[in-house]
């Protein structure tokens, strides 16, 4: 299969012939149809977070199943699936507490010793995030994907498992935001439009998005943001006090930039929560000062909007099949695989809102 493949940092991917071995027992076979282009696989690629090589960036992934190993319930051949980097096991504290998205339990990976699932010239390729979805099939656990509903244009389907995973599911279920209640979102690139839109069907009552770009600022108000600031603006967070007489309820930081995390804090009120969900660099510190602990402020993370993704990607599907979810707005171009190194190009300019890889 045709796959882009990093064989260094801070170096174009380079596709290449690679083979993708047969289901073992709770291994999926998936054609990819579309993946899209996050920043998460920008940071690997760059080098900023350290990753086994050779490696197969993407994790955004929607396809179809080709085939599937022995023991596997949950989806069969034909089915029409959306991917999840955020694979669990089903059994370990995480998993039986309610927490999923926090599973690192090996057992969705293959073992020491057996045979990788994908080799290129007979050596072994790290797969990236469960997925390695830059690639024409992607092999991976049955709890790394969730059959949805076969009508969902597949472009689109992409984008919920990561970006509207993320951002949607930081407002339904990281922060739980109340309707009325304020929401400040700092970047408005594919997470943070999701959050947007998701504050929209939340009932939030002011929407208030930052980001430097005036075209993203229209998309975020298109969305459903109440109001829009430059986020370069030396007052951005005191306009977002005033505006919501006192600060946030909620403010959610989709950037993943130490100068965006401290933004999401200045600009809470008395009681409010900070939620980060970008990647910031792994050195980089975020905190709360003994002022902000006085007045009740909260700081959390929001990994994978806390996802429950069996759930929350078909009932995020249906919203979109309703047309209370605008993924159409979010998705900036669409690109074939041989593409992927100007889609990250793109991507560091951060003009863009989201590049989506599609497979004829």
């Amino acid at each position: 299969m045709k796959a882009a493949v990093l064989f260094e940092p801070k170096t174009p991917l380079r596709i290449e012939d690679v083979a993708v071995a047969d289901p073992a027992p709770h291994e999926v076979l998936i054609r990819t149809v579309a993946v899209g282009v996050c920043r998460s696989d920008l940071h690997f690629v760059d080098g900023i977070y350290p990753h086994a090589l050779p490696t197969i960036p993407g994790h955004e992934a929607a396809g179809v199943v080709e085939a599937v190993g022995s023991e596997v319930r949950t989806v069969k051949v034909g089915d029409h699936v959306v991917t999840c980097l955020s694979a669990f096991c089903g059994h370990c504290e995480f998993c039986v507490t309610g927490r999923m998205f926090l599973c690192v339990d090996a057992g969705v990976r293959r073992p020491k010793g057996a045979a990788p699932r994908l080799t290129l010239d007979g050596q072994p390729v790290a797969q990236m995030l469960n997925l390695s979805a830059y690639a024409e099939m992607m092999l991976v656990h049955e709890h790394a994907c969730v059959a949805i509903d076969p009508e969902m244009p597949m472009d689109r389907a992409a984008l919920i498992g990561c970006a509207v995973t993320t951002g949607a599911g930081a407002v339904f279920n990281t922060t739980d935001v109340t309707p009325g209640e304020t929401v400040c979102v700092v970047g408005c690139g594919g997470i943070g439009l999701a959050a947007v839109n998701a504050a929209k069907i939340a009932g939030a009552g002011k929407i208030i998005a930052l980001d430097p770009v005036p075209e993203k600022r229209a998309l975020a108000e298109k969305l459903g943001a109440t109001h829009s600031i430059d986020a370069l603006s030396d007052t951005a967070a005191d306009e977002v006090v005033e505006i919501t007489r006192g600060g946030v309820h909620h403010a959610i930081e989709a950037v993943g930039r130490p100068q965006s995390a401290a933004t999401a804090v200045k600009v809470l009120r008395r009681g409010g929560t900070a939620t980060i969900l970008g990647m910031l660099p792994p050195s980089e510190k975020v905190g709360l000062s003994a002022i902000d602990l006085l007045s009740g402020k909260k700081l959390q993370g929001g990994l994978m909007g806390s996802n429950r993704f069996p759930v929350d990607i078909p009932r995020l599907v249906d919203f979109y099949m309703r047309g209370s979810l605008d993924l159409d707005t979010i998705i900036a171009e669409r690109m074939p695989l041989d593409r992927i190194n100007d889609a990250f190009d793109e991507l560091r300019k951060g003009d863009a809102t989201r590049s989506v890889i599609t497979f004829a």
